[in-house]
């Protein structure tokens, strides 16, 4: 053989390998990523709002990627199975925990020991949506405002009561008698929908819940709203006053829903998962598909959402500790 065709040839040869060296490199690697079906586990049973808002970012992530998206129910044991489930998962960007404040803030501050670090275990994307509660009681109580419910409070120490369908709404009636400076009493259930039979029959004298586990009801005469813990009221209940207007300044109060993956997924996949979420949370779609909702997109990207939730762990955990709340 010639010996210029077998220098070409040795050229061609060593360009190839080049190529594939490339191609196989973790940067190249990273720039295919989502290259197959992507999952997304949910610690709360369909119909939640958590799952909601799982179910459409799967949607629009299936649709900026071309990838399967599915979502998984995971509910139990306070988002415990869920979690494991994540974090048993190879750390490759391919399982994505969606969670909320009762498994990224609440548990931490609830439990002596939790099987995870919600901060250490987990690497935030970004917030999805937050969501403020409501204050709600019984269409006959002896009150019609927030003022009129404090005030009854005040003078019946120990003796009224509110309902809460989870930890965090625990947490949140803990954090008005704090605000307040009233003395009430916890009932808990196992459901939103289980608090709020029991404040429309008056089994309880209040409760807070998500926007959407109270308006339809509110509409038939079941329930009366006092207030919306939200810095401004909501585009679906623009009739309803906030905390503050209604006699609380300051009183905020919020669910919210956040991505995160496994703190082991390699950089390059977790910051391209950040950008395609955050990308979907800054959709103009998005913010009137959460304002239907009564609730408002979160475009901040995982260094606000790292942050946001460190801040949401120290209040929930002096709250715990101010009200005695026992540790589970």
């Amino acid at each position: 053989m010639p010996s210029h065709r077998r220098t070409a040839l040795r050229a061609l040869a060593g360009a190839s390998l080049l190529a594939l060296g490339a191609a196989l490199s973790p940067a190249a690697q990273a720039q295919a990523f989502p290259s197959k079906t992507i999952k997304f586990v949910v610690p709360f049973g369909p119909g939640s709002g958590t799952d909601t808002s799982a179910r459409y970012f799967a949607r629009k992530l299936q649709d900026l990627t071309g990838q399967a998206v599915v979502v998984e129910n995971k509910p139990g044991a306070n988002g415990f199975l869920a979690v494991k489930q994540v974090l048993a998962a190879p750390a490759d960007g391919y399982t994505v925990f969606i969670g909320s404040n009762s498994t990224l803030a609440v548990n931490a501050a609830l439990f002596k020991e939790l099987p995870y670090d919600p901060v250490k275990d987990l690497s935030p994307l970004t917030m999805m949506m937050r969501a403020p509660a409501m204050l709600v009681v019984p269409p006959n109580a002896p009150y019609g405002d927030l003022k009129g419910l404090l005030a009854y409070a005040r003078a019946n120490p120990g003796k009224v009561n509110f309902g809460a369908g989870s930890a965090g709404y625990q947490l949140m009636g803990e954090l008005l008698n704090d605000k307040a400076g009233l003395q009430t009493v916890h009932v808990p259930f196992k459901s939103a929908g289980e608090t709020m039979t029991a404040v429309a029959s008056g089994t309880v004298d209040y409760a807070f819940a998500e926007v959407t586990a109270v308006l339809e009801l509110a509409k038939g005469g079941r329930l009366k709203i006092l207030a919306v813990a939200n810095d401004k009221r909501v585009a679906n209940a623009p009739d309803v006053p906030t905390m503050g207007e209604a006699g609380l300044p300051g009183y905020e109060a919020y669910s919210w829903v956040g991505a995160m993956v496994s703190a082991k997924t390699p950089a390059a996949e977790t910051a391209k998962l950040a950008e395609l979420f955050t990308t979907i949370s800054r959709m103009d779609e998005t913010r009137a598909f959460y304002e239907r909702l009564g609730a408002t997109p979160m475009t901040g990207g995982p260094a606000q959402m790292h942050e946001f939730q460190k801040a949401e762990i120290a209040l929930w955990k002096r709250i715990v500790q101010q009200a005695k709340v026992p540790l589970q």
